[in-house]
């Protein structure tokens, strides 16, 4: 286990770093801004479920499999970034439901966040990087101090991802719902998709 000093150091640093905007929250942010608080929350669970994903995938050593194979990395980045696009040009013709969504979108919402993040490289090398540096040999079990880590940054980030999409909904109802919203979130997506499939690594 870490030592609480570690642990508290570990959370500074997450939060310092959660204060900078990435590719996680302006997804979050574009689905609030299409289907409203409730999609909006929605969707943020599925993305730190995602994140939940390559957490356990670090702890069980997965991710340094993949991250070293360049083929196998460069599979996963193209494969998230054409789910953006895709995202992206049906958010632009219309064909993605409203807010208020049913139990069944909602479930579809979920299942579009935990894809988004999961089919993130960037993520599980974020994990590689990052966590190694609080992790300490003479303090146990590795593979469990990563996992507590790792489940510390998620709900830290489920935190400050879910304040994102409650201050999105916020603008999003002062704003005129409709085709302008959705175009919004359109390119947001696209963009997205662009940024993954063309940024190196």
């Amino acid at each position: 286990m870490p030592a609480t000093s570690t642990l508290a150091f570990f959370a500074a640093a997450t939060m310092a770093l959660l204060l900078i905007p990435g590719p996680s929250v302006l997804f979050i942010v574009a689905r609030t801004l299409e289907h409203g608080r409730r999609g909006g929350l929605v969707s943020m669970l599925g993305v730190e479920s995602g994140a939940l994903l390559h957490v356990l995938a670090a702890t069980a050593g997965l991710s340094a499999l993949v991250t070293a194979s360049p083929h196998a990395l460069l599979a996963v980045k193209l494969a998230g970034a054409a789910y953006l696009l895709v995202l992206g040009v049906r958010a632009l013709r219309g064909g993605v439901g409203e807010a208020g969504a049913t139990r069944g979108s909602s479930r579809r919402l979920f299942r579009q966040g935990v894809l988004v993040d999961a089919l993130n490289p960037k993520t599980a090398m974020f994990f590689l990087a990052f966590l190694p540096q609080f992790i300490d040999p003479a303090a146990g079990s590795v593979a469990l101090q990563t996992l507590v880590l790792g489940l510390c940054f998620v709900m830290l980030a489920t935190l400050s991802d879910g304040a994102y999409a409650l201050l999105a909904a916020a603008v999003a109802a002062r704003a005129r719902r409709g085709t302008r919203l959705k175009r919004v979130s359109g390119v947001a997506y696209l963009g997205l998709g662009a940024f993954t499939a063309l940024s190196p690594g």
